[in-house]
């Protein structure tokens, strides 16, 4: 799908193809493709490059204009299972042109960063902007899904929460290769401003373009350590719910058992005592009651004794 716009008063409006400075492809079609490579003169491999999510980020200079592949974080959606991944976008800078392809249907001009743009090559530094914001925002979501994972952990025994924080685990993975991979694209661009005609506030920006990134990565590396480093506590959480829950289990197991016994000697063929008083059956009941009472009683004790044992230790 194409969508063209042009700059009018440092503003980007929507326009038609023959007036338009700045070319949208969102998941481009064979004739859109076809055009790109005809009329643009792009480079078929640079072209599939932007189309492809696994390829990595680079920079070339072409004879007629500048090719930016980098990496942005794909749109999130349930079915993705807390699993988030980077998809590619290509930037094509030409003199007084600026082509962007992606093959995910986004809105590329949003937020107040686009509120005023000083030419196509301040609108390419803008773009790789939004797109380090947009990790920074997933990063965010990511330390509170975190959080909560964390909370439901701490009173569940299932797998399926652990499983979870091994996907988040691994999106961090994602953002990291892919945001240290744009840094080094980012670094290639500001060696070759002079290049491709970079002004001097452009300059400047991409020196914020850096730093901005560099920060983006290191917090996704301390997010990164800290859900690794916190793995192992959170999996003996897990299993230490699972002894709780066994535990409990057995003494309910116990304390069902010993008026059983109780009940199954005066259940006995045999002669027994009380077999002829007229209140044997409440006599019974007793009984059992008892037993379930020496039991709970002897169970605190001991309870009691190991949490003492434990703080003596």
């Amino acid at each position: 799908m194409l969508t063209t716009y042009t700059l009018r008063d440092k503003k980007i409006i929507e326009t038609m193809d023959g007036e338009a400075k700045i070319f949208v492809y969102l998941n481009p079609t064979d004739d859109e493709k076809k055009r790109l490579l005809t009329e643009f003169m792009l480079d078929e491999h640079t072209l599939n490059s932007a189309l492809d999510p696994d390829e990595p980020a680079r920079f070339e200079i072409e004879p007629s204009h500048a090719a930016v592949i980098f990496k942005r974080p794909k749109n999130y959606s349930g079915k993705d299972r807390f699993l988030f991944k980077v998809n590619s976008m290509g930037l094509f800078l030409f003199q007084e042109k600026l082509i962007i392809v992606s093959t995910e249907e986004v809105p590329v001009f949003i937020g107040k960063t686009f509120a005023s743009v000083d030419g196509v090559h301040e609108l390419a530094l803008k773009v790789l902007w939004a797109s380090i914001h947009h990790y920074l925002e997933h990063l965010k979501i990511i330390n509170q899904i975190t959080d909560e994972i964390e909370r439901l952990i701490s009173i569940a025994m299932e797998n399926k929460y652990l499983l979870n924080l091994f996907s988040l685990e691994k999106s961090l993975v994602y953002y990291l290769s892919a945001i240290n991979a744009n840094g080094y694209v980012l670094e290639k661009l500001r060696a070759a401003a002079p290049k491709i005609n970079f002004s001097v506030t452009a300059t400047e920006f991409m020196d914020d373009l850096v730093i901005e990134n560099t920060q983006c990565y290191r917090q996704a590396e301390i997010y990164s350590n800290i859900l690794a480093s916190l793995m192992d506590a959170r999996v003996s959480i897990v299993s230490n719910n699972l002894n709780i829950l066994m535990k409990t289990l057995n003494l309910v197991t116990i304390v069902i058992m010993v008026p059983t016994l109780v009940v199954s000697f005066f259940s006995m063929n045999v002669t027994l005592p009380f077999e002829s008083h007229p209140m044997a059956f409440v006599i019974v009941l007793v009984l059992s009651g008892l037993s379930v009472a020496a039991v709970m009683v002897w169970w605190k004790n001991l309870s009691a004794k190991l949490r003492k044992g434990e703080r003596g230790a």
